[in-house]
């Protein structure tokens, strides 16, 4: 099949990867502008642009998708169908309905929960048991299409969206193989637009961890705000984010916020309802990510500090 392809971060990749080794004729990749980034402003190559290239695949860029122009250099690519894995930006129709098979997206969560830019933070972020991949046929909506096939995944219970979405791509990658395999048999099954949740971007301020919360809940946020926006605290004025934690013993009458031990390996704050969180990796302000044991070594936080502003 004549295929072009419509991606950018890493998760995309494995997708791309599979239409080659299945034999597909990938006529273009589609992927976002390369920007600058770091304290040089070093321009970056997306993960798809970089294995394009690296596979002789001709890249398009184009910085706005609604033009005429885009459209024309599109369709001028005369594919049988476009695959879109985690592109960045709404397509207008006029891309979308380009070819005779439309446009097929790979969408990382079991819809309709979760449409939107984040499925996989939020699936944790909210406690959810299990995910999933599902493959649609696009419209112009967010992630409102009608589905194809679908695919459930587990997730860890010390699981980070980073760990769930490298192994959500590789899924994506099989289901997006079946999928093409049987897409002319394929009947589509309508959405039940009543169950949808949404899945926005994140924020910075959403990774304020809030010690009123339950230390569950908190532990849950802090594995699926990674790696944007990360959860953090203040620690005597000073940001402090956290990498690992979980929930341990509660303890009666422990304070929101309040520094229950910081000893050897044990660093523990009270949350909301009594529950404690006992806090395993952190990064200070300009550090390193290192072990609760070398934090609390240089650190030395005292009992009944209060984190936060």
């Amino acid at each position: 099949m004549r295929i072009v392809f419509m991606g950018t971060p890493q998760a995309a990749v494995p997708s791309l990867a599979r239409l080659l080794s299945d034999g597909h004729d990938v006529a273009a990749v589609y992927t976002q502008p390369d920007r600058p980034s770091g304290r040089g402003n070093k321009i970056i190559l997306s993960p798809v642009k970089e294995f394009a290239t690296g596979h002789d695949l001709p890249v398009f860029q184009p910085v706005k998708v609604k033009t005429i122009q885009t459209h024309e250099v599109f369709q001028s690519h005369r594919a049988d169908v476009a695959v879109v894995v985690a592109y960045g930006r709404l397509l207008p129709e006029t891309l979308l309905d380009a070819y005779p098979k439309g446009a097929i997206n790979v969408h990382f969560s079991l819809l309709p929960k979760y449409r939107g830019a984040a499925p996989v933070n939020w699936a944790i972020v909210n406690g959810e048991f299990e995910t999933g991949v599902t493959t649609m046929k696009m419209d112009a909506g967010l992630d409102t299409g009608d589905m194809l096939l679908q695919q459930t995944v587990e997730i860890g219970p010390e699981e980070t969206a980073v760990e769930l979405m490298n192994r959500l791509a590789f899924a994506g990658a099989d289901l997006l193989s079946e999928t093409l395999a049987i897409l002319d048999t394929l009947a589509p099954v309508k959405q039940n637009h009543d169950l949808a949740t949404l899945a926005p971007i994140m924020k910075r301020e959403d990774g304020l961890i809030d010690w009123q919360m339950q230390a569950q809940h908190i532990s849950n946020r802090i594995r699926g705000f990674q790696p944007f926006p990360s959860s953090f605290t203040f620690i005597n004025a000073t940001k402090l984010t956290i990498w690992s934690a979980f929930p341990t013993e509660p303890l009666a009458g422990a304070k929101p916020s309040e520094i229950l031990m910081a000893s050897g390996d044990m660093f523990e704050v009270g949350c909301g309802g009594g529950t404690v969180l006992k806090i395993e990796e952190v990064q200070p302000e300009g550090k390193r990510r290192m072990a609760v044991r070398d934090f609390l070594n240089g650190a030395k936080p005292q009992i009944g500090t209060i984190l936060g502003k």
